[in-house]
C-alpha cells in the first residue's frame, strides 16, 4: 500500500523485488510479508533494505522475545500477536515483526491467513481518521494499537472461561476440571509473557528519541502504552483468581473426602461394639450358659440392635451425623 492524504495505491504482489523501489511521490510505504518460513524471501527483503543479519535472524525466529531495536536508519519491532480462534475455542499467536524507515513501514507475519492488520488497511482504504495524512511512525503506531486492541478482545474470552469454570468449580468439582484450570494457568502465563516486555517496546519508542518517531506520535505511543498496562493489571487478576480456584478445588475434594471417611468412620463405629459380641459367641467353648437358654438368640439380637441404635441417635445428637 502506497498514499498519502489525496492517493492511495494498493496491489497485492507476488515477488519481494516487485514491490521495490519505493514511490517517491507518496508519503508511506506499506509492505506487508504474509509468511515467513521462506528465508531467500526474507533475504532477498534484507537485501533491499539493508537490514542487519541478526534482524533477519529474530524475524525468522518464530520464538523471539518482543522487542525494539535502534539502528539509526531504521526501527526493528518484534511483537506477539494473540487472537481467540472460535471454532477451537482456544488462543492463538503468531510474530510479527516491523521494520520502521524514513517513508516505509515493513511488516512480516509469521503465518499467512487470518489477518488481524485488516482494520488497519481498512482505515487507509477508506481515510478514516488522520492515518493518511501521517507518517510511517504513525501507521507503526496503528499496528501496534491494533495489535494491543486484540489483548482486549482475547481477555475478554479467557475471562468467561474463568467465570465458567468458577461456578462448576464450586457446584460440582471433577478432576477434569483440574486439566482445565491447568490449561487456563498455561494460557495466563504465555499472555503475559507476550504482554509485559511489549510494555518495554512502546515505552522505548515513546522515550527512545529517535528520529523516525515524531513528537507528535508519542501521545498516541502513550495511549498504547496505557492498554498494556490495563492488559497487565486485567492478566494477574485473572492469574490470581486461577490461583484462589485451585485452592477452591483443593478445599472442595478434602471437604468431600472428609464427610466420606467421617460417614465411614460412624458406621465403623456403630460395629465395632456388634462385632465384639458376635466375636465372644462365636467361640467354640463347651460351657457357654447362654448357649443352652432358649431365649439367647433373640435376646442377643436385642441387645446388639439396642447398642447400634442408641450409638447412631447419639451421633445425630452430637451431629455427626
Amino acid at each position: 500500500m502506497v498514499y498519502d492524504d489525496s492517493r492511495l495505491l494498493e496491489e497485492e504482489l507476488e515477488s519481494i523485488g516487485d514491490a521495490f523501489p519505493f514511490s517517491d511521490a507518496p508519503i508511506v510505504t506499506w509492505v506487508n510479508v504474509d509468511g515467513i518460513h521462506q528465508v531467500e524471501v526474507v533475504e532477498e527483503l534484507g537485501q533491499h533494505l539493508g537490514l542487519h543479519p541478526l534482524v533477519l535472524e529474530d524475524t525468522l525466529n518464530p520464538e523471539q522475545r518482543p522487542k525494539m531495536e535502534d539502528l539509526s536508519d531504521y526501527l526493528f519491532i518484534v511483537v506477539r500477536m494473540l487472537d481467540w480462534d472460535d471454532g477451537r475455542d482456544k488462543m492463538i499467536t503468531e510474530q510479527i515483526s516491523i521494520v520502521i524507515g524514513d517513508s516505509y513501514v515493513v511488516s512480516l507475519k509469521e503465518h499467512p491467513g487470518g489477518d488481524v492488520l485488516e482494520p488497519i488497511r481498512v482505515r487507509i482504504r477508506e481515510a478514516k481518521g488522520s492515518i493518511r495524512r501521517q507518517g510511517p511512525d504513525y501507521l507503526a503506531y496503528a499496528l501496534l494499537d491494533g495489535i494491543v486492541d486484540r489483548y482486549f478482545g482475547v481477555l475478554e474470552r479467557l475471562g468467561e472461561k474463568v467465570e465458567d469454570l468458577e461456578e462448576e468449580l464450586v457446584a460440582h468439582p471433577t478432576p477434569d476440571m483440574l486439566q482445565d484450570l491447568h490449561d487456563l494457568r498455561r494460557q495466563m502465563i504465555f499472555m503475559r509473557k507476550a504482554v509485559w516486555p511489549l510494555r518495554e517496546v512502546v515505552g522505548g519508542l515513546e522515550r527512545g528519541g529517535s528520529s523516525l518517531v515524531k513528537d507528535s506520535t508519542h501521545v498516541y505511543l502513550r495511549d498504547v502504552y496505557d492498554h498494556t498496562i490495563q492488559v497487565m493489571d486485567a492478566v494477574e487478576t485473572l492469574r490470581d483468581m486461577l490461583s484462589g480456584m485451585l485452592d477452591i478445588y483443593l478445599s472442595s475434594i478434602s471437604n468431600r473426602m472428609n464427610e466420606v471417611m467421617k460417614v465411614l468412620t460412624v458406621f465403623a463405629s456403630i460395629f465395632i461394639p456388634l462385632t465384639f459380641v458376635a466375636g465372644v459367641y462365636g467361640m467354640n467353648f463347651a460351657y457357654m450358659p447362654e448357649l443352652a437358654w432358649r431365649w439367647a438368640y433373640p435376646v442377643l439380637w436385642l441387645v446388639m440392635l439396642g447398642v447400634g441404635l442408641s450409638m447412631l441417635l447419639y451421633f445425630r445428637r452430637k451431629r455427626w451425623l
